[in-house]
């Protein structure tokens, strides 16, 4: 019996060890990346998808996100303490010690940059590494600093559909990726402005500036938000004037940015927080579903006849 409970302890340590390192890439965020890269490369590919290709550039992503996402964890191991949001996190909760995470998330990285570079394409991997350094160099440092890395964070956020389209095609000349990533930058700010509002006192006690620090009334955090759903209309409807989406994602995208505008137009009007999580729940609908939308219309084009 004490030979099988040890056995069973050992294999239950194990289970919950690769259990926080798997929490530490923040799998969630990874894989909405690997999906707006998924996206991105599609909309990128010129005749039959190539699949060795397609799991190169997911792996190569999954790899320097989820590398990303534990290096962010790393830096801020002494801020998410501070956090009822992050404090159960492997790093403040010493699950995984700080020396481990680092060559874990440092490991990761590279392992994703050389794959990506190597074995899809250069420029690949250039935009993967442009991803993380945003991300970590200039977003991470700016939380505590000013309400302006918002917008810096959403920069390397919007890039993964970008970094999709370059895979497929090997080139960033066509204006196809940047309407992507306007969908995406312009979804991103609400969403975390959303956040921000809901978790303000959370990211005060840890030192983040996520709201406009002189924006007692909200007012600047609710024109960003429906300043950036207003914008969101005119360019998802690019896709469909440039003949790369049919009338079936039209008509979806356009349906869901205005719901998603809706929410944005009644927390300006009542900045309550109850309004503020409409529009979380909004921007956690919205994405997902253009995206459903550009791959459904590419699939009814595909097998429409002639």
């Amino acid at each position: 019996m004490n030979s099988v409970s040890a056995e069973t302890a050992t294999l239950e340590k194990t289970q919950s060890t690769w259990s926080d390192y798997l929490t530490l890439t923040k799998p969630g965020i990874t894989l909405l990346v690997l999906v707006s890269m998924g996206v991105g490369f599609f909309l990128g590919t010129e005749g039959a998808v190539s699949i060795p290709l397609l799991l190169h550039a997911s792996l190569g992503t999954l790899l320097i996100a989820g590398g990303t996402a534990a290096h962010n964890q790393f830096i801020e191991r002494d801020l998410d303490t501070m956090m009822v949001r992050t404090v159960k996190r492997p790093l403040p909760a010493q699950k995984i010690r700080p020396s481990h995470a680092l060559i874990f998330s440092l490991s990761l990285m590279a392992a994703g940059f050389f794959y990506l570079f190597f074995l899809v394409n250069p420029l690949t991997g250039l935009i993967s590494a442009l991803t993380s350094i945003l991300y970590l160099a200039f977003y991470t440092p700016l939380k505590r600093i000013s309400f302006v890395n918002v917008m810096v964070g959403a920069v390397p956020g919007a890039l993964p559909p970008v970094g999709g389209w370059v895979a497929a095609s090997g080139s960033l000349a066509d204006p196809v990726p940047w309407i992507l990533f306007g969908i995406v930058f312009l979804w991103q700010v609400p969403h975390v402005v959303a956040i921000a509002w809901l978790c303000n006192d959370d990211y005060r006690a840890a030192g983040f500036r996520m709201l406009p620090e002189s924006d007692t009334s909200g007012i600047i955090s609710a024109l960003t938000i429906t300043g950036c759903l207003v914008l969101l209309l005119p360019v998802s409807y690019f896709l469909y004037s440039l003949d790369i989406n049919g009338l079936f994602y039209l008509t979806g995208a356009i349906a869901g940015g205005l719901v998603f505008l809706y929410t944005g137009l009644r927390f300006q009007l009542s900045r309550t927080k109850d309004n503020a999580r409409k529009v979380l729940y909004g921007s956690l609908i919205y994405l997902p579903a253009v995206w459903i939308f550009i791959l459904a219309d590419l699939v009814v084009t595909w097998i429409r006849p002639g």
